[in-house]
This record gives C-alpha cells, structure tokens and sequence, in this order.
C-alpha cells in the first residue's frame, strides 16, 4: 500500500486523530477494503495493538473516519451561519451551498461512494442505510445555528425543518440531481415557505 505521508495538520493531531486521518488517506490512495489494521499500525508509526486500544476493530475505524470527515462538512456549516447571523434563509442557503460543493471535491467521499474504488461496504451504509449518528450530529449542529439565529421558532416546526434540510442535502450528496447553486437555492426557498407558514 503506497499512501501519501502525513500532512502538518495530521501531525498535530491526536493519536486517535492521526490513526483514523491515516486510514483516510488510505481509502482515497488504496481503497477501503485495502486498509488493514496491521498496514495502519505501519502507516500511523504506532503498534498494532495500539491501533485496536485507540480505535478498536475495522467497524468503529470505519465510524471514526465517517464522523471525522463530517467534521469538516459542519466546519463549512458554521462559516455559512457566521455570515449570515441574522438572515436564516440566506445563512441555510449558504450552509447547503458550501456543503454541496464540498462533496465535489472531497476524496474521500469519492472514494465511499465508488465501488470501483474498492469502499466496500463498511462506509457505504454510515452514509446511507445506518447514517443515524451522521444525521443526529448534523442535526444538532444545524439546531444550534438556528436557535441562535432565529430563536422564536416553534419547537415542533424547527424538528421537521432541520430534520428535512439535513436529509435533503445528505441524499443530494449521495446523489446529486442539480447543480449545488440550484440544490441550496432550492433548499433555501422551502425554508422561506416554511417561514411564512409558520408566522402567518
């Protein structure tokens, strides 16, 4: 397995946190069903039974990498809220916007995604099919955001609105139907609708 040595930003992480960025720019160069607990071990400098006392099996790695990576998509989620800190539409519109375009240029996303590119299915499905800890996490992010920014709004409302941008962007991510501007300018006009129903 021949995979790009660690970044500045990987040396200053963690132990955990370097293992699972490893094993990341392991799936992108190799695939996922290349990355081995062992290759990893080599890869990260540490011992094998250092990689299993940090992270555990291959199933949690496959977690860990998942939520790391989602780590950097609520990163562009609060630059979008920063913005527009009393604008909700406009700071959602941007939120998917970054978001989307993020997915474009993100390989290890690429690399989940492609079959032909070995992902297997241990990362697949944390996307799709067993993505409850991925979408809890951004739901709560999301919530802050629209808590702060627009702190009237009904509780029972803000849980459906949150919970449908969440799984709108994620399955657009997964399968993308329009370009990023149309996909956020869409999101960004349920929101406004969602806005005038709820304070007409």
């Amino acid at each position: 397995m021949t995979v790009a040595p660690p970044s500045s930003r990987d040396r200053e992480l963690t132990l955990r946190g370097r293992i699972v960025a490893a094993a990341a720019r392991a799936t992108v160069e190799s695939g996922w069903s290349s990355v081995t607990m062992g290759k990893l071990a080599e890869l990260a400098g540490v011992s094998r039974q250092t990689v299993y006392n940090e992270i555990g099996g291959k199933r949690q790695l496959a977690e860990a990498i998942v939520l790391a990576e989602l780590q950097n998509f609520l990163t562009a989620v609060d630059a979008a809220f920063e913005a527009y800190p009393e604008d909700l539409v406009n700071a959602v519109r941007r939120a998917c916007h970054n978001v989307l375009v993020l997915a474009t240029k993100t390989p290890l996303l690429h690399a989940i995604v492609s079959a032909s590119h070995g992902a297997g299915h241990d990362l697949l499905p944390l996307l799709t099919t067993q993505s409850a800890t991925l979408i809890e996490t951004a739901k709560t992010v999301l919530r802050k955001h629209v808590e702060a920014t627009a702190p009237a709004l009904p509780a029972r409302e803000l849980d459906v609105a949150i919970d449908t941008v969440v799984r709108t962007v994620l399955s657009h991510i997964m399968q993308p139907s329009a370009s990023p501007d149309r996909t956020a300018d869409d999101i960004a006009l349920l929101v406004e609708r969602f806005l005038a129903g709820i304070s007409s």
